[in-house]
This record gives C-alpha cells, structure tokens and sequence, in this order.
C-alpha cells in the first residue's frame, strides 16, 4: 500500500511533508513573524509532547494523561493517545478484542533518566527511517533512551500508518514541565514500596492459610505438609475473568471469594494493556493459593466482526504462529510446560461454510502446535458457534479443554443442552455464564465476567 494513503488514514492528509515540517518548526511564520493560518493539511492533526517527544497526531484523537487520571484503562481497542504510566488498579471492562492504532509513551527506566536526557543533543532525524516489521501481535516497542521515554505502538489493520507516525516523531533537548500532582514522584515510590511490602506480608498470610489442593477446596493443613504433593491439572470452582491483570492488593482483598482468575497473556486482539502482568506477578497470585486460566487473544474469524482477522487461505500458517506465540509469552510468565492456554475465538457465523472450515483449520493448526511444545490446548469461543463447530468436527486435532461462553446466568457446565456429555467430559470444562458486571470483594471494585470452571487451569 502507498505510503501517503497509509498517513491520510491515520492523520487524515495525504502528504509526509507538511506534517513533519509542522512537527519540527510548528506554523511557518509570516514575512512580519507572525504565524500564518494553518493548511487544511495541517489542521487535521495535533502535536503531543511528552519528555521532549513530539508526536503527530490526528487532530480528533483523544489525548489521556494517565498522571491526572490513573485508574484510566489504556484500551487497544479504540485509536487513542496514552501519556504517562498506568495506575496500579486500572478501571478496565470486564473484555475487550480488538485493536486500534494506539500510541503509548511512558517512562523508560528510573527517574534519574529525565536528568540524563536533559543534557543531551539529539539528532531531530533520529526516527525518520525507523521501519516497523509486521509481529504477531500487532504491538512494537521503541525505546528513546536519549528521552528516557519508550514508546509502545498498537496497529490494527497494519504498521504502515504506525511507522509513518514514528518516522515523523521528534525528538528534543527541551522538557516541559509535567503537570503538578497531589502526589510527587518520590512520594509515588515510597507508596509504592509500601505497597510492596504490604502486599508480601498478605502473600505470606495467604500462604499460611491455603492449601496446595485445587482452589475449591478450603486447606485444612499448612502448606508445607503439602508440598510434596503434586497439584491436579484441574480445579473446580467460580472464577473470574477481567481485561487487565488486577494488582497484587486487588488479587489479594478477592481471595476470600475467588481461587480462580482468567490472565490475557498476549495475542492480536487482546484489547488492554497489561502493566501489572510479569513472571512475578504470577508467581505471586499463584503463592497465594490462585488457580489461573492463561488465555491468547489471537487472529480472529474472516467472518466475525474484528479488524484482525487470519483468512481461509492462511489460517493454518496463522494457527501455527498463534501456537508459537503464544508459548514464548507463557514461558516468559513462568507458566510451565503441561499447562493449559486457551485460544479466544470470539463469536462467528458458523452458517458461513468457508469461515468455518477457516476456523477449524486454524483451531487444528493451534491444537496441534501446542501439543507439539507440550503445551495442553484450550479454546474459548460461543457456544453457538466455536464450540459447536469444534464439537461437531471431525479428522481434526481438537483442544483437550474448553471454556464455553453462554449468559443465561445459569452457573452450571454439565446437563446442557447445547453440549452432548460426551464432548469434553469431567474435568474438561469451564463456563462463562455471565458478562460484565461490577463486583467488590474487600473493598476492591472490579468489572468481571464469571464463570465456573470443572476443567484444566495452571
């Protein structure tokens, strides 16, 4: 695709030129110095700063501080620009699938960066011929060390209009002032290790008071007497599922109500940020007795609603890069092999004889490439389309475990009448019976889909 038609979608003009001159000098100035009146071209777009970084914008593109605004929820799912690092309980919906062009600039590193950066002479051309390589997951990350800032960029259709941006991002030796809040950035850090610490001492307790049986059973000896003991591959119980990964003090104010938690771990259309999910953070929730249902966002049905979409001719080249994938981020996780990771395939036209036959080689494809890496395959999908269509297959690999959604509110995954009992029976099986709702457990508020599960989970 040419590069100007990629720019004059996201930036509404069909020419680089006047947008970088405008980035790098602002309005041209008139013969008596003062500016003239901006182009057409040039008023469809916006300049942001953020640490010395100036970045072209569409003029309509909203613009969220997340200093001012910390439980705001840094979505994928709609073009936006984030400034700043996320809060530690972002105010996410229950899910969100899909990705929009989104631009993310945070800080790089600690604070002492600001001072270093501040000094620096930067090269104003230093992105101009940055290339932006297509990835899995629609996502790049571009460090700017000389800023301190990194600048992590969400594509939806592809990276041209992603790179057209990048490669008119300026960079400067001038750092506006960030704006005042109640909380200063020392003060942030000392909370934050107080949070810390607090959140160990509750891991701890936590520890103290959970058995290593499957989380629906309440322990009745310490743990160290079960250690020994080899954790079954399922558990039985409610669980809950949300976009983003909650903190540390939010898993632990559910834990009195929950043992089992959903966890978004990567793919195309995954539609929040994760700020909170590390290797630490899992091995942290799980320390406090938490089973957890890994879960890949990836390409979605040629005939369902999302921009991201693999096609009836590549979906098993896409199946097999989703199951590649989407082990290296379980692995990055500390989720051993053996583990379940369960694909997303969100609601389709199953009716659509050639979109199904798409998913089925896609799903074959996916089951088959986890089994190959000694990961257990899951999918997530409706039960009216990707579960029924799976169920009813055959000559393909299909995944060992299920998790059906169905919002009849009825909390219950066998004697259904959509599924045969034959179909993944005991131990196989989760259901999503509700959507998204607000629940508070220990005086924390979240918005969660539940769910109750009889089926494989890490």
């Amino acid at each position: 695709m040419r590069r100007a038609v990629l720019l004059a979608g996201l930036l509404g003009t069909g020419s680089l030129a006047p947008l970088v001159a405008a980035v790098g000098t602002g309005l041209a100035p008139s013969a008596a110095g003062a500016p003239d009146r901006p182009s057409a071209a040039v008023s469809r777009y916006k300049t942001v700063e953020y640490r010395g970084v100036r970045v072209p914008v569409p003029a309509d593109r909203p613009v969220y501080r997340l200093d001012r605004d910390p439980t705001r929820c840094v979505r994928y799912d709609r073009p936006a620009v984030y400034l700043g690092r996320p809060g530690p309980q972002p105010d996410c919906p229950a899910k969100l699938v899909g990705r929009a062009d989104v631009l993310h600039l945070e800080p790089l590193g600690d604070p002492s960066a600001r001072r270093r950066a501040a000094g620096l002479r930067v090269k104003a051309d230093k992105l101009a011929s940055h290339t932006v390589e297509p990835t899995v997951d629609h996502q790049v990350r571009v460090p700017l060390p000389e800023a301190g800032v990194v600048i992590n960029g969400v594509y939806g259709d592809g990276p041209g209009a992603l790179q057209d941006t990048l490669r008119a991002t300026r960079l400067t030796t001038a750092w506006p002032a960030e704006p005042s809040t109640p909380t200063e950035p020392q003060t942030r850090s000392a909370q934050r290790r107080a949070d810390e610490t607090q959140d160990e001492r509750k891991t701890k307790e936590l520890v103290k008071a959970q058995s290593d049986k499957p989380v629906e059973e309440q322990a009745k000896k310490p743990v160290k007497k079960q250690a020994a003991k080899k954790q079954k591959v399922w558990a039985q119980g409610k669980a809950f599922d949300t976009c983003t990964a909650p903190s540390l003090r939010a898993m632990s104010a559910w834990r009195s109500s929950y043992g089992i938690a959903n966890i978004y771990i990567g793919g195309a259309a995954r539609g929040c940020a994760q700020p909170n999910l590390t290797a630490s953070w899992v091995r942290r929730v799980r320390a406090m007795g938490y089973r957890l249902i890994p879960t890949y966002v990836g390409l979605q049905a040629p005939c369902g609603r999302y921009r991201q979409h693999f096609t009836a001719k590549n979906a098993t080249a896409k199946g097999k890069a989703a199951a590649k994938d989407a082990v290296a981020r379980a692995k990055a996780l500390g989720i051993p092999a053996g583990k379940p990771i369960y694909f997303d395939i969100e609601a389709y036209d199953g009716r659509n004889a050639s979109c199904r036959n798409a998913v089925l080689r896609f799903m074959h494809a996916w089951s088959r490439g986890m089994n190959n890496r000694n990961y257990a395959p899951g999918v997530y999908s409706s039960v009216s389309s990707g579960i029924r269509d799976l169920g009813l297959a055959t000559g393909i690999t299909k995944p060992k475990a299920i998790w059906f959604a169905h919002w009849d509110g009825q909390a219950t995954v066998y004697d259904y009448p959509h599924l045969p009992a034959t179909w993944w029976p005991p131990h196989r099986r989760i259901k999503q019976y509700r959507g998204g709702h607000r629940e508070t457990h220990g005086g924390v508020t979240i918005n969660v889909d539940s769910n109750l599960v009889d089926g494989r989970v890490y």
